[in-house]
């Protein structure tokens, strides 16, 4: 069957022949695969850019506006908490009125929200715009996916997705080397200020090049009560997972904020099977490739972002590195993660995600294994050993769990499932920090005593426990500037090495939730692009 494309004033595309299946025809450059692929690239890089490059920054945005810890940390829960919440409804809005408008508003919305950042006096403003950047960075995320898949044709999709998750990748690990030169040679603003030209950039390639491709079965109405729960449950569950290091897993506030999880997930999947057009129909989750990817990114991301979290404190402060240093330390990470995901894609193409996946989760549970190995003494060839394994494992993980994911629902859903795939992410990446964090701060309670008195060392109060407990679970040793330089050595000493024990548990647990992961990779396929839209719901 021939597939034509109408194209009106606006730039939307419509497929004439009404097959969801096939992607949009181009004409010129407008709906061209490679340069649709370099616009939504250069809007991506500033969402995931954004994850990593502001934590540099923290430390001097404190000083200058007078920050409180927990109000710094609220810069990144802020953003992290708004761009979860809110990724799965974005998806079914790209959806509905076409992924080249949510992603020209997303755009231009991230980077009106960071220029307001950098013109911000007080640390309130700073995590109001936060949230308004997340919820921009939600409305681009599954639309630079939705695009992708209506623009490349199948055979070209995984190759598409790999540059993708290149750009990702890259930006992910490049945001704390770019950050450190930022902050240290112009200012903090200039962090959130460098998203107003690549913003402007990305809407002016947008709105030359990108095309609509409206699916014949796209949604025509909105699911207000699923929208409303799924959004309410994404939030119980991710606040409690931003704050059961705070409050602690025991505390009954954590248990009420994931139980109201719970209730709200099960409200909205009774909702689902009952409504019209539901946000997301249940019947996606029949396809076990699909459900399988959705799984495999969260546990990729728990391994991935937990495993990672403990590495950038292991570096600047039990090895004394700059952020700049620490950032060009993870260089591997970031180089093998560029060269992978083409080839990786080109790896899928060729033998199906089933083989690249299993073996991206088997080397990067071979890293994080590794990763347990290091010391206070390690140098830098075996670090940049384990980064490089770990960048070479995650780059067809990355790759394949989101064609597996957005290649296996049906071209009308291709937003939803972008949503599912970033939130997938999202959940996984805060699950690990939370899971591992509290790995991490146990072993450091079970064994600072000790060490200390072993050191021998003066007994610690109860409350100086806490302190010091607290301060070495980011590998700071709790040295004051009254203690003599052979206490304050001794001191050191034992932070460090307490510090490595809970570093060396986190990547061990890491390591075995990559494991897992391996089976469930072994569940996946080519995604079938889902022409039979019929079971997946009622749309």
């Amino acid at each position: 069957m021939t597939s034509q494309t109408t194209i009106d004033a606006t730039g939307q595309g419509g497929d004439a022949s009404g097959d969801p299946s096939q992607p949009a025809a181009a004409e010129g450059m407008r709906g061209h695969p490679w340069l649709t692929l370099i616009t939504v690239a250069v809007g991506v890089m500033m969402v995931a850019l954004d994850g990593t490059i502001v934590a540099i920054a923290n430390p001097a945005i404190g000083k200058d506006l007078h920050a409180s810890w927990a109000q710094l940390q609220w810069i990144t829960n802020a953003y992290f908490l708004a761009l979860a919440v809110s990724l799965i409804t974005a998806g079914k809005l790209g959806d509905r009125f076409g992924h080249r408008q949510t992603f020209l508003i997303g755009v231009t919305g991230f980077a009106a929200a960071s220029g307001a950042i950098g013109l911000s006096d007080t640390i309130g403003m700073v995590v109001t715009f936060r949230v308004f950047q997340g919820l921009f960075g939600a409305l681009l995320m599954p639309a630079a996916l939705g695009l992708l898949r209506a623009t490349f044709p199948a055979e070209k999709l995984n190759m598409a997705i790999g540059i993708w998750g290149m750009v990702i990748g890259a930006s992910t690990a490049g945001g704390p080397i770019l950050g450190g030169v930022l902050v240290e040679h112009v200012n903090w603003q200039s962090v959130f200020f460098i998203n107003v030209p690549v913003g402007a950039l990305a809407l002016i390639l947008g709105a030359l090049i990108l095309l609509d491709h409206r699916a014949r079965n796209a949604p025509r109405s909105f699911d207000i009560p699923g929208i409303v729960l799924l959004s309410g449950a994404m939030f119980c569950l991710v606040w409690a997972l931003i704050k059961a290091p705070a409050w602690g897993w025991g505390d009954g506030k954590t248990w009420a904020f994931l139980g109201a999880a719970v209730l709200a997930f099960a409200a909205f999947a009774f909702w689902e099977t009952r409504v019209k057009e539901p946000l997301i129909p249940l019947g996606l989750f029949r396809s076990i490739p699909l459900s399988a990817g959705v799984v495999l990114m969260v546990l990729m991301a728990i391994a991935f972002m937990g495993g990672l979290f403990f590495v950038t404190f292991y570096l600047q402060n039990v090895h004394g590195m700059s952020p700049i240093d620490a950032g060009l330390h993870l260089l591997p990470l970031t180089g093998m993660m560029i060269v992978g995901s083409p080839l990786a894609g080109a790896m899928i193409t060729k033998v199906g995600p089933r083989i690249p996946l299993a073996g991206g989760m088997a080397c990067t549970a071979i890293a994080m294994y590794g990763m347990s190995t290091l010391d206070t003494g390690t140098g830098s060839a075996v670090m940049s050993l384990w980064f490089a394994l770990l960048g070479l494992g995650l780059a067809p993980v990355m790759v394949g769990a989101t064609e597996v994911i957005v290649g296996n629902a049906p071209m009308e859903l291709s937003g939803v499932a972008g949503g599912l795939q970033q939130a997938a992410m999202q959940i996984g990446g805060s699950l690990g920090t939370a899971v591992l964090g509290a790995v991490m701060a146990s072993k450091v309670d079970n064994d600072l005593a000790g060490n200390w008195k072993d050191a021998g060392l003066p007994p610690l109060t109860e409350a100086q426990a806490g302190q010091a407990s607290q301060a070495v679970q980011q590998g700071i040793a709790p040295v004051t500037k009254e203690m003599p330089a052979q206490i304050a050595a001794k001191v050191t000493a034992v932070a460090h090495d307490t510090f490595i024990s809970g570093m060396s548990l986190a990547s061990l647990v890491a390591a075995g939730v990559a494991a897992v992961a391996i089976l469930v990779a072994l569940l996946t396929k080519r995604g079938a692009n889902a022409e039979a839209g019929a079971g997946v719901g009622h749309i």
